[in-house]
């Protein structure tokens, strides 16, 4: 009998599920996110918390950043939301539960998760036998970047209205593009309804990573080398600024793992923050 179950999830999706989940199980409250719900999905089976990358120190300023990073997003998407603008975009959705999670702000909204085939068709297949429902809302829409789909003409052909606003979320996926593939895709981003807001995260040059966290910063690099998703693309801030300015957005901000800290992490006396390594762009048309 062969066996159906479609191919397993985007290894640095499963990762990132598992660091989320790894902030509420070594992490004191206040939880700046919280995501058991992507645990589940990955279903790591037993001793995953053993394993080398999910080492609760030595990844702790990474873990920080996944869970900031995901609650500055879902903040936004609140935020826009009571202002009127009700749909919201994942670009490299992976293992996102936040149509899951928040069914009440899901209902109101049209979300779209674009990503790889596989990994899509594996997540799906993990929310049926979960008994996870989907809301009315959500829209899975598989894109296959390898073979040249074109992303957008996806999103369209799934219900997405260029002409209203909307937030649209790239976090985790910048680093593993090429520069000009970033380039046209902020251009085509550019191009959104006045009133929509991305924000997107970069990987900025080591010389700009805190000297204690560069030794870390480097073996992630060979790690992501070794399994075939180099880091092609990195930025200083002001140049990435600069590039969603050049290709049309009207305003372009950078969020620091400083600015981060400070709104999700202050009062905390472990010593949790964001990782230096990652920087956020918001940006408008």
């Amino acid at each position: 009998m062969t066996d159906k179950r479609p191919p397993a999830a985007d290894r640095t999706a499963i990762r990132v599920a598992l660091w989320r989940a790894l902030h509420l199980q070594v992490d004191p409250p206040p939880h700046v996110l919280e995501d058991e719900l992507g645990l589940r999905l990955a279903a790591p089976g037993e001793g995953w918390q053993r394993r080398p990358d999910m080492d609760p120190a030595g990844t702790a300023r990474a873990r920080a950043s996944i869970v900031a990073r995901a609650r500055l997003v879902e903040d936004l998407v609140a935020e826009q939301e009571a202002r009127g603008v009700l749909q919201y975009v994942l670009l490299g959705a992976g293992l996102d539960t936040f149509a899951q999670r928040r069914p009440e702000l899901a209902s109101r909204l049209r979300v779209f998760e674009v990503d790889q085939p596989a990994t899509q068709a594996w997540k799906r297949q993990r929310l049926a036998e979960l008994g996870l429902a989907a809301p009315e809302g959500l829209r899975f829409v598989p894109v296959d970047f390898e073979r040249g789909d074109s992303w957008w003409e996806r999103l369209a052909a799934a219900g997405f209205d260029a002409a209203k606003p909307a937030v649209v979320a790239s976090t985790g996926v910048a680093m593993y593009l090429t520069r000009e593939a970033n380039a046209a895709a902020l251009r085509q981003l550019a191009a959104l309804a006045a009133g929509s807001t991305l924000a997107m995260t970069f990987m900025v040059p080591l010389e700009l990573v805190e000297e204690a966290e560069r030794p870390g910063r480097q073996a992630t690099e060979r790690f992501a080398a070794l399994a075939g998703t180099p880091f092609r693309s990195l930025y200083a801030p002001p140049e990435l600024l600069a590039l969603a300015l050049e290709v049309g957005f009207r305003e372009a901000r950078h969020v620091s793992a400083a600015q981060l800290a400070a709104r999700y992490f202050a009062g905390r006396t472990d010593g949790l923050r964001p990782s230096s390594s990652e920087g956020l762009l918001l940006a408008s048309p």
